[in-house]
């Protein structure tokens, strides 16, 4: 076998229509295009999705943003900064900070942020901390527990 012997089979190639090349060709002078307007004029009749003027489907419908997380967890956050003024080797909770006046209110688990600086060592137990909050705490000698919520 070589080259020249692997041919499409036969009817499966049509071949290409000939147009503008006279009335006897089938295809002659309009080229099946019709008369006049846009769409006999060479170039593209109009741009994809255009509607004649009408507001397009891509612009009728809403743009998504962003998905809205379903269930959000909502922390009670606080900044080492303001875990400062507490006295040594207190025990750092949520209710021992709603009693010293530190979070006023209850929005959920606890959540120490790594914001400002600590000097004193405390043992603080919260549902997370971030890696910088961690790394202050441990620094000033305290320890920190993470609780199941």
């Amino acid at each position: 076998m070589r080259i020249n012997d692997a041919l499409p089979q036969k009817g499966s190639r049509k071949r290409r229509r000939r147009v503008g090349r006279g009335i006897s060709a089938g295809q002659g002078a309009s080229c099946g295009f019709g008369m006049r307007g846009q769409k006999s004029r060479s170039g593209r009749g109009t741009r994809p999705g255009f509607e004649g003027g009408q507001m397009p489907l891509y612009r009728r419908i809403p743009k998504l943003k962003h998905f809205t997380v379903i269930n959000p967890k909502n922390y009670t956050t606080i900044n080492v900064g303001k875990l400062a003024s507490l006295s040594e080797n207190t025990e750092v909770t949520l209710a021992s900070l709603m009693d010293a006046g530190l979070v006023t209110a209850d929005d959920g688990p606890l959540k120490i942020l790594g914001d400002g600086e600590l000097t004193v060592p405390l043992t603080v137990k919260a549902a997370a901390f971030t890696t910088g909050a961690r790394s202050k705490i441990e620094a000033a000698g305290g320890s920190c527990e993470v609780i199941a919520v």
